[in-house]
């Protein structure tokens, strides 16, 4: 059963790592499957389907190095690579892609939990010199939630990752449309996109905001969206039907912010640079706020 947080205003349902998803991709320390504040629902699901199968993510999974995990491209086909807070993925003779199924030795956690907070932590086995600890402490506040991470680099080597959380965001189960409009704290810069996916051009990309000119009926995908420059990690999301609104808001900035969508879910990603030597560590925090307009 999952833990259930709550407080006055805010709901949050928290996976323990051996409950549910147990894929390759997201990481398993505190995966936080759902979101209600005052009863209504904020998060939804990768496919759109509660009972999909439990390979996809929903609200607030977040991943490590979803472009190369650590060590990959020196680890031979059939032998183990570190993937951060899911374990060890067996490697096949494919490029890495994020996508696949790889097989899985889990890490083991230890969980310590509340009411209205639960700290979850790991100790990675150290493979072809690599290690690492990981915490993970999520915690009610008022009107939303705070994500704490430690991540402590105990091997030989340099640990070179990212990580990212990626918002599954629907509001009380109302279609990505003319309602929705997604902030930003910067110039949004098409021209240095890398990646452009709008196939319906009903995505419409302000100065500063993300609209739609009506309801998106496929995917849709923008990358690099403040051109490389270094911002602050921040996003807004409200929704003029039901005046409310939602924001994330890093003690970081970052260079690299994504954004992916489908009817049934908008998700804005703020991407954190992780660089640490062995015996180095690194603290950050996310912190998500749910307001009424």
């Amino acid at each position: 059963m999952p833990v259930k947080l709550k407080n006055s205003q805010i709901e949050l349902l928290v996976d323990f790592p051996t409950e549910n998803y147990q894929g390759p991709r997201f990481d398993h320390c505190g995966k936080i499957a759902s979101l209600k504040y005052e009863g209504i629902c904020l998060s939804g699901f990768e496919t759109g389907n509660k009972d999909a199968d439990q390979n996809t993510g929903k609200a607030f999974y977040n991943e490590f190095g979803i472009d190369l995990p650590l060590n990959f491209e020196n680890t031979p086909v059939g032998d183990w690579f570190h993937k951060i807070g899911v374990g060890l993925l067996k490697k096949t003779n494919s490029p890495y892609y994020f996508k696949n199924i790889y097989e899985v030795k889990p890490l083991s956690f230890e969980a310590e939990y509340s009411t209205t907070k639960i700290v979850m932590e790991c100790t990675s086995p150290l493979l072809m010199g690599y290690a690492y600890k990981l915490k993970k402490e999520i915690e009610l506040i008022e009107s939303g939630f705070k994500i704490n991470y430690y991540l402590e680099n105990i091997g030989n080597h340099e640990i070179i990752t990212n990580e990212y959380v990626h918002n599954f965001l629907l509001f009380n189960n109302q279609s990505i449309g003319t309602d929705y409009q997604l902030n930003f704290p910067f110039e949004i810069k098409p021209e240095l996109f890398i990646e452009t996916v709008n196939p319906e051009n009903k995505v419409i990309i302000g100065k500063d905001t993300i609209m739609f000119h009506a309801a998106p009926n496929r995917d849709f995908f923008f990358s690099n969206l403040s051109g490389n420059e270094l911002v602050m990690a921040q996003w807004t999301l409200i929704n003029k039907k039901l005046n409310l609104g939602m924001s994330e808001t890093g003690d970081f900035k970052t260079n690299a912010i994504n954004l992916w969508g489908v009817p049934h879910v908008i998700c804005p990603e703020l991407f954190l640079h992780i660089s640490l030597k062995p015996k180095e560590f690194k603290e950050w925090s996310r912190t998500y706020s749910v307001f009424k307009l």
